[in-house]
């Protein structure tokens, strides 16, 4: 059984963690997580209202009696977000696992704390880590240039990255990107990690609501299949390669192109709208990382975990022992 500062300070059983995705990260999800002996977050910011998130957080528990989080990515929005109301609504639900991503969480951590709230931020530099370790967050879930979404724009991988930023902090540190098995595990802990992050290879599963299509692109994808966007705009995303995301690339060659020029090919409610929902890979921008080269089947969150546990297990007792032993 492999037990690190992470399974000990969440009450999980297994050191993986399913972090927040836009379009995903809904309570049929995280429940299938959280009963597979891992920790899954809901993504607040797909719920308009904390009234929404208050009731999604209802739903999860009326499905699982095991710990889950709540994710609050902290970004520039179109469209106000209800960041006050939202933390209102995961301590009035009792939730007490917080991941936050993207703007410094500070002002949120003193309610948090006061309310006995363990908080994870998402960073994507080492220096980062340690200004989130300064400011009171309790875990850091460090992102490599491999991961779906936002990695950053240091182009730096979680080989080099993950070791790095645990060397320099002293809380525990979970591993993101590229994480997809039980290899990516022993690694991960081999460089200083308590536990991973697996976004992608979650999407791949039975209970995620998103398209079949979907699903079977990440099986028949490669590592090669995504590419980087708004990277003129120092907003870099990592994102399926398709139709739409090409063009947005070909768009933004130029330097004199601004946001307002891909705006409406990058729309995330597009995105969700065609692709996770209605199937049409080619119907808008979806993030996906290139993890996606490592998942070759659509398991249950179950079957997944005791997977990826058992592979796991087996490394450290056996080959990691045989090369030990000489």
């Amino acid at each position: 059984m492999i037990k690190t500062r992470i399974t000990e300070m969440f009450g999980v059983q297994y050191p993986i963690v399913m972090g927040g995705m836009t379009g995903v990260g809904y309570a049929d999800l995280v429940a299938a997580v959280a009963n597979a002996g891992a920790l899954g977050c809901i993504t607040a910011h797909m719920f308009p209202t904390a009234e929404g998130l208050m009731k999604e957080i209802q739903r999860c528990k009326d499905m699982t009696d095991k710990p889950f989080g709540v994710n609050m990515t902290i970004l520039p929005s179109i469209n106000p977000i209800p960041y006050d109301e939202y933390r209102r609504a995961i301590i009035e639900s009792g939730v007490k696992i917080v991941e936050t991503a993207g703007r410094n969480p500070e002002p949120h951590l003193p309610d948090f704390k006061a309310a006995g709230v363990k908080v994870i931020h998402k960073c994507t530099s080492a220096r980062h880590s340690v200004t989130a370790e300064r400011v009171g967050v309790d875990v850091i879930s460090i992102d490599g240039f491999e991961c779906a979404g936002h990695p950053g724009e240091d182009d730096v991988t979680l080989m080099v990255l993950l070791p790095s930023t645990c060397d320099q902090v002293s809380i525990p540190v979970i591993a993101s990107g590229g994480m997809a098995d039980g290899r990516s595990l022993v690694a991960a802990l081999a460089l200083g990690a308590d536990g991973v992050n697996m976004g992608t290879r979650f999407l791949a599963t039975k209970e995620a609501r998103i398209h079949e299509n979907v699903k079977r692109a990440i099986v028949d994808n490669s590592e090669r299949d995504t590419l980087l966007i708004n990277r003129s705009l120092r907003n870099t995303s990592r994102v399926a390669r398709n139709t739409i995301s090409e063009q947005v690339v070909n768009i933004q060659r130029d330097p004199g192109k601004t946001f307002d020029d891909v705006r409406e090919l990058v729309a995330g409610v597009r995105g969700r709208a065609n692709v996770l929902e209605g199937g049409d890979l080619d119907g808008g921008i979806w993030t996906v990382g290139q993890s996606q080269g490592l998942i070759h089947d659509i398991p249950s969150c179950q079957e997944l975990v005791s997977r990826i546990m058992a592979q796991a297990e087996d490394l450290i007792e056996g080959r990691l022992r045989r090369i030990a032993a000489g």
